[in-house]
């Protein structure tokens, strides 16, 4: 246990003296920031809207982290972001699991800090937490090379998220939180998602934070008819639920819409599935067996003569846990509902989360001080949302007002029956849940960036 107490230290004194030997710089970088995460830049919406931000305020912005999925089309064309790639380490085995952890973080520090070390001089390290370790500890090293100040951006704790698969007593865990503890308190600025992570890192970790609560970029809002079609006849190539259901159905028709041949307008299908709409990183805080046995429900509502429609379940994502759940799926006995996984291109998700009827979340934090972007997102768009209980959800699921909570498959699977009853009337909670969204003119990232952001930066530097 003492060497596991030991290590960080020793490592972060020969990272500091490494920097002290080599200094060379001190202040400067005007004008540059870089945005970094130690993860897949494609699936961190909100630092690629960091990133986005700064440009729009002519940064210059070095965008840090794993290149596995392609980011969305405004940071590949945007003249001011660069993409800078972290060479991602896959699993060590040597040795014991302890043995290998501890290289890993070893390893991921070299090539982190050589990846810092190599960009132009930035002014800022914004940084996302978690994963922060080894990130926070690296970029306050290289913050120490450049004469940079370091931005953390607080979306979670990284030692409650290790204790879903630990233990909260586990000793790893609890190095994790001696860490993130020791090593948030040496940042200049500390952002964070709710208020409740605000009050909560102030209490526990003595950090002073302020709230950027998550917001949907311009792009998440309803969407036309026009382009519902043509996803709809895009997705319909690969997936069995998004074809027509009629045998002699036209060339131009999808499961939900049909362009008229005449006008070439084009309108709702006659009959058609309401479309249930999740995304999930496929993680352990996200229970999707919950759905499933809800979904489970429905079909038996159905069943016992229930006035609901057809449904089609379409759950966005990548992650470990995808190719378990897929297993799950295939053994259902479903034949009112169809299921489907699709991995979708940065610009489709918000096309199709503007075209569902509803969408649901399963996000459990770790921590109960984060909340799910993928609601803001939906929110965005306008979709009412049925969502799992959790300690802060109420700061942005506000119950019967925007949507519903719900605290089993059993409570989702009457509210999924109450919601669909009678559907597409326009009467109903569904109906007056999107109109209360509608009449609700939330603030946009841009805004809510510059608002609470761009005062911390100053004048470009």
């Amino acid at each position: 246990m003492a060497g596991l107490w030991m290590w960080p230290l020793l490592w972060a004194a020969v990272m500091a003296l490494l920097v002290l030997l080599l200094w060379r710089r001190r202040g400067g970088g005007k004008g540059r920031v870089c945005v970094a995460v130690l993860g897949d830049v494609g699936r961190s919406p909100r630092m690629q809207y960091h990133a986005l931000s700064l440009a729009r305020h002519g940064h210059e912005v070095a965008l840090l982290g794993y290149l596995q999925t392609r980011p969305h089309q405004d940071v590949l064309h945007s003249e001011n972001i660069r993409l800078v790639p972290v060479a991602e380490l896959r699993r060590l085995r040597v040795g014991p699991k302890l043995f290998q952890y501890v290289l890993k973080v070893l390893v991921q520090s070299v090539q982190l800090l050589y990846t810092l070390l190599r960009i132009d001089q930035p002014s800022y390290i914004l940084l996302q937490n978690p994963p922060g370790l080894p990130s926070i500890a690296v970029a306050w090293v290289a913050g120490l090379w450049w004469g940079s100040k370091l931005i953390i951006d607080w979306h979670n704790y990284g030692y409650t998220i290790m204790s879903l698969s630990h233990g909260r007593s586990h000793p790893l865990v609890l190095v994790a939180k001696w860490y993130e503890k020791l090593f948030g308190r040496l940042s200049d600025y500390n952002l964070c998602v709710t208020d409740a992570m605000r009050k909560d890192l102030w209490v526990n970790f003595k950090i002073k934070a302020v709230t950027l609560y998550d917001k949907p970029a311009s792009y998440f809002k309803e969407t036309p008819f026009d382009l519902q079609h043509n996803l709809y006849m895009k997705l319909a190539k690969d997936y069995e639920p998004f074809k027509p259901r009629a045998v002699n159905a036209s060339a131009d028709r999808s499961a939900f819409t049909e362009r008229d041949g005449k006008s070439g307008d084009v309108l709702k299908a006659r009959g058609r599935p309401a479309l249930l709409v999740s995304s999930t990183s496929w993680t352990e805080d996200e229970d999707f067996s919950v759905l499933l046995r809800a979904l489970e429900d429905y079909e038996r509502f159905i069943k016992e003569g229930a006035k609901l429609p057809a449904l089609v379940c379409v759950i966005t994502g990548k992650g470990p846990l995808k190719d378990y759940y897929n297993g799950l799926i295939q053994k259902l006995d479903l034949k009112h509902i169809q299921i489907c996984t699709p991995w979708l291109e940065a610009e489709d998700y918000p096309l199709l989360l503007g075209s569902a009827d509803l969408g649901v979340c399963l996000h459990k934090s770790s921590s109960g001080l984060d909340l799910p972007m993928k609601v803001v997102d939906m929110f965005g768009c306008c979709l009412p949302v049925c969502a799992i209980h959790f300690e802060c959800l109420h700061e942005l699921v506000k119950h019967n007002e925007n949507g519903l909570i719900f605290r089993d498959s059993q409570e989702l699977a009457e509210q999924l029956k109450m919601l669909f009853w009678d559907f597409p009337t326009l009467e109903g909670k569904l109906h007056r849940f999107r109109e209360n969204l509608r009449a609700f003119r939330q603030l946009r990232w841009d805004q809510s960036w510059d608002q609470i952001v761009l005062p911390l930066l100053g004048n470009k530097e």
